[in-house]
């Protein structure tokens, strides 16, 4: 006798279930000499879209949680998935200024940047102790370092290579409210005379905006550009994520460099 058979809805599940946008992972190049294991992605792209995944628990509780994100590339292809590795009581306590480390993994789950935020101060009566994040790659290799720059305007920074060599500058707006518009930050040249590339704040809607601390980064820089250096911009798009966008006290986002 013949087992009846369940029914089934599309692709075999059962019926009314639903079905998550199936993943597309960019295509893994082929090794590079003289590249860090899973930064060869970095040398077929020219930018990278990064999106904070929505977490429900936060929004219903107000408790800040580990953030996740995704890393794309121009295509919608993703390159790297990338966690917050912190616990309760540093996230909920410390708020933006808090130490982290973000482990970023490629598409077989290897971590291949580690990224670094030491507890720095945000006053602008200590410019011995400003912000900076470390990228290594992989994890345990310093390839760079971000570290802000003191000025009484503007949110300043200064891309580092592994031997703490300047290599190239960031400058950001006055004003950092998101208002209906992107936000862009100016990747630069050492003389600060010529744009080479951008970190950009993607506007994402009113509700998103108001509701959430969920944001979504573009990060834009030369083809040629060292891997390394990618890495390293690719790492101050979480350090700028963190201290201008992330909801601080009673949901509030700072307005600029200093509050």
């Amino acid at each position: 006798m013949n087992t009846p058979q369940r029914p089934q809805g599309a692709y075999g599940a059962p019926p009314g279930q639903r079905y998550a946008r199936p993943i597309t992972w960019m295509p893994a190049p082929p090794p590079l000499p003289n590249c860090p294991p899973g930064l060869e992605y970095l040398s077929q792209v020219d930018q990278m879209i990064i999106h904070q995944q929505i977490e429900l628990l936060e929004i219903i509780t107000g408790f800040e949680t580990s953030n996740k994100y995704e890393v794309k590339n121009a295509w919608g292809q993703m390159v790297y998935s990338a966690i917050e590795d912190t616990d309760c009581c540093t996230r909920n306590c410390c708020g933006t200024l808090r130490p982290f480390t973000i482990k970023i993994t490629d598409n077989v789950g290897q971590e291949v940047i580690e990224l670094q935020r030491p507890l720095r101060c945000s006053s602008c009566l200590y410019p011995c102790c400003l912000q900076e994040l470390e990228v290594h790659a992989p994890p345990g290799t310093p390839v760079g370092y971000i570290k802000q720059t003191w000025h009484p305007f503007l949110p300043k920074f200064t891309i580092q290579n592994e031997l703490h060599q300047d290599v190239l500058k960031i400058t950001g707006p006055c004003i950092v409210c998101s208002m209906c518009q992107d936000i862009n930050f100016e990747v630069l040249s050492l003389d600060e005379q010529t744009a080479v590339g951008r970190i950009s704040k993607h506007w994402s809607g009113f509700l998103k905006e108001a509701f959430t601390d969920t944001d979504n980064f573009g990060v834009q820089f030369p083809l040629d550009l060292d891997v390394r250096m990618k890495a390293v911009l690719l790492g101050a798009c979480f350090l700028v994520d963190f201290m201008f966008f992330e909801s601080a006290g009673g949901g509030r986002q700072r307005m600029g460099v200093w509050g």
